[in-house]
């Protein structure tokens, strides 16, 4: 099977390098412990897609640096659309069976990949986000980005008959069926309510798993702000309410 890790980036100078390092190195072997193939091992061969978002902080002029590079698909936006429209670029771009998010930041961990993989090999679903609010490790977030987060994923279970613990979570991973039935329009911070909207909407039951969580700082570059709330909040009720 095909992995496809799709990453959207814009201006991740500082990070870039590393954490395309951690995504070559992580293995993706994935026990099956469940099912007809229970005992067996899933091998995934590694597919990166980069999409530029329109960085100007040198993230372009290094990306050029592995254009030639087996293992990585590399696409440039001429100007920035938003993180929506980037991992739409990379879905167009992608190959794999099953496709992953990666942000391009270091909050988080690729060592991750095989709990998130192994649902979705065992049969047990098609989709999995990975949850920082399920037990994993994480370092100590904002008060109010949690509040916020906890917020907007309640509204996501009411609208949605759901029980999610984390709709915003930027570990998604879905088949290829799945990306093949989604209509995703949201350019910028939409995206993770539009997608999942979508992903419900299907019919699908998204699997949650904890995963390891190291929120940066503001200072560090972190650019979601309490701002970006409404367009959450608004997004997953034109989702609900229109086709």
């Amino acid at each position: 099977m095909k992995l496809s890790i799709i990453i959207p980036v814009y201006n991740e100078i500082g990070t870039i390098a590393e954490i395309l390092r951690r995504v070559r190195v992580v293995p993706l072997a994935v026990p099956v412990g469940y099912g007809p193939a229970n005992g067996s091992v899933v091998e995934f061969e590694r597919e990166i897609v980069i999409v530029d978002d329109g960085s100007t902080d040198g993230t372009r002029e290094y990306l050029r640096t592995l254009e030639n590079a087996p293992d990585i698909v590399i696409v440039f936006h001429e100007h920035n659309q938003g993180k929506g429209a980037a991992v739409r670029t990379g879905l167009q771009h992608a190959s794999g069976d099953v496709m992953l998010i990666q942000d391009a930041d270091l909050e988080y961990d690729p060592r991750d990949y095989p709990a998130l993989l192994q649902p979705i090999v065992e049969g047990r679903s098609q989709v999995v986000y990975g949850s920082r609010f399920r037990g994993g490790p994480t370092k100590t977030m904002f008060f109010w980005h949690m509040v916020g987060n906890r917020f907007l994923t309640l509204v996501t279970n009411v609208l949605y008959d759901t029980i999610l613990s984390d709709m915003e979570t930027g570990y998604k991973v879905f088949t290829r069926e799945v990306a093949e039935r989604l209509d995703l329009k949201a350019p910028g911070w939409g995206f993770d309510p539009e997608i999942t909207a979508q992903i419900l909407k299907c019919g699908y039951r998204i699997y949650e798993v904890p995963i390891s969580y190291t929120g940066r700082e503001f200072e560090e570059g972190k650019k979601i702000g309490w701002r970006d709330a409404f367009t959450v909040l608004w997004t997953l009720l034109r989702c609900r309410f229109t086709r």
